[in-house]
């Protein structure tokens, strides 16, 4: 479920037709044809305006309608010819994930800085940046103001240097009347589209205001120990060595207190470890593989699941995903780990084009979906999707389960899961299976698990059915 942000990406990004101010992302050209024409020196590898321009494309290619997943890839990228300090990466990346979980606010407070469409998408991300450091750092505003113009200096041919100077400082002398004009816009105060809002409201009437306060926030930062060459004990020990102090969760499992890289984790280049949320985590032992067994992970990128799968069992596992890239992904992370399987790129629902006849003793089908259980990973996806995308990954999601149920073998077990919260996705979407009488009277759902987002895990559902005929 990791990346499914990738599965549905949009081609515009916009909020509700509101008066006075309707909020749409006002840009009159990809950023990509900006024009350079004497642009200033790169700044310094370890200056403020450094981290803008790296985060200015990924925001910039948010509001185009791409994806995170697939603008980040493994980090903030660095043009080519250019310095950033290590540091500077993280902050820039910070930046992006704070400024798209708030852009409901970002965006109230912008529209009623602007007098017109800005014609430079990458100036609106830079505007949007730079009004979240203003807030997440009152003191150094400016700081803030001076390194956002200077970026500006480097970007559509540097002819919006005076305009973002104009407008953060207007944002900075208006702090309190925006704050106000804000204060009735739901999406600015809740950080959420109107309809998910809605969803989660229908779905959880007591629990909703907790799941979008809990989306809003940094997500935990958690290990997987390779049992296989390490032990959760060992693990701990030498985490605390280096000053990265742990808490256990699952059976598997560590909680860092305090995030970092992955190149400052002690044993992740080697495979000792893996980061994978302690809710993702329940997946492997649900479905609880024996040595032996056939394992299909039917949607298995980047592997995660599958990689703790084997590092449970010496089972025989086929890892499936449409996208050869992604394949690349799982036979990396697998050959990290020092495990195998077979991977191949196939959809899963095209069940002649890859199956060999021989049933599977276990099917994990970590499904598609909306991502609306780890939406403060992606935080793209709860302004890049729509209501209509709910039902599209439900009906994908069904597909899949009737494509793969035949390849099951009798007393098997199909473990299905989801990242998302929403009920269509999951309760309704198992409901629905057990109805159809397809499989009836083969089919017993063996129990359900929903884990809602909260300081300790993203959310997830999972529902273990077991073939009986």
């Amino acid at each position: 479920m990791t990346d499914r942000s990738t599965r549905s990406p949009r081609i515009s990004l916009s909020r509700p037709n509101t008066a006075p101010h309707s909020g749409k992302v006002r840009h009159g050209g990809s950023h990509a044809a900006s024009v350079e024409r004497h642009l200033p020196p790169w700044p310094k590898a370890d200056a403020l305006a450094t981290a803008f321009l790296l985060a200015v494309p990924v925001v910039g290619g948010v509001l185009d309608g791409r994806s995170l997943a697939e603008l980040l890839g493994r980090g903030v990228p660095v043009p080519r010819g250019r310095e950033a300090t290590g540091t500077v990466r993280a902050q820039a990346q910070d930046m992006v994930y704070w400024t798209l979980r708030r852009y409901g606010l970002g965006d109230a407070i912008l529209s009623r800085l602007l007098e017109r469409p800005l014609p430079s998408v990458e100036i609106r991300a830079l505007l949007l940046l730079a009004l979240y450091r203003l807030d997440a750092e009152p003191d150094d505003s400016h700081t803030t103001v001076d390194q956002a113009v200077e970026a500006a200096g480097h970007l559509a041919g540097g002819r919006f240097k005076a305009l973002v100077n104009a407008v953060l400082r207007n944002a900075l002398r208006r702090r309190d009347s925006l704050a106000q004009a804000t204060a009735d816009d739901a999406d600015a105060q809740t950080w959420h589209p109107a309809w998910w809002r809605a969803k989660l409201q229908q779905a959880y009437p007591d629990r909703w205001v907790e799941l979008l306060a809990a989306a809003n926030q940094a997500p935990p930062m958690a290990l997987r120990v390779n049992r296989r060459r390490a032990s959760v004990v060992e693990m701990a020990q030498r985490l605390v060595e280096v000053d990265c102090p742990t808490e256990a969760c699952g059976a598997d499992g560590l909680r860092l207190l305090r995030p970092r890289p992955v190149s400052d984790i002690p044993g992740f280049a080697e495979g000792l470890v893996s980061v994978q949320d302690p809710g993702a985590q329940r997946a492997a032992h649900l479905l609880a593989a024996a040595p032996g067994q056939r394992v299909l992970d039917a949607c298995a990128a980047p592997g995660g699941k599958a990689a703790h799968i084997l590092e449970l069992a010496d089972a025989r596992l086929l890892a499936l995903d449409v996208s050869p890239e992604r394949c690349q992904r799982i036979e990396q992370n697998l050959e990290r780990l020092g495990l195998a399987a077979a991977v191949k790129v196939a959809d899963c629902r095209d069940v002649a084009r890859w199956w060999d006849g021989k049933p599977f003793d276990r099917i994990l089908a970590d499904v598609p979906c909306s991502a609306s259980g780890v939406a403060r990973r992606h935080p793209d996806s709860k302004w890049l999707r729509r209501p209509e995308d709910i039902a599209s990954f439900a009906r994908t999601q069904g597909e899949i389960l009737r494509a793969l149920w035949p390849t099951l073998a009798r007393g098997g077990k199909m473990l299905y899961a989801t990242c998302s919260v929403f009920p269509e996705e999951n309760t309704e979407q198992i409901a629905a299976f057990l109805a159809d009488p397809a499989v009836h009277g083969q089919v017993e759902l063996l129990g359900e698990e929903t884990l809602l987002p909260c300081p300790d895990h993203d959310g997830f559902y999972y529902a273990l059915l077991q073939k009986t005929l």
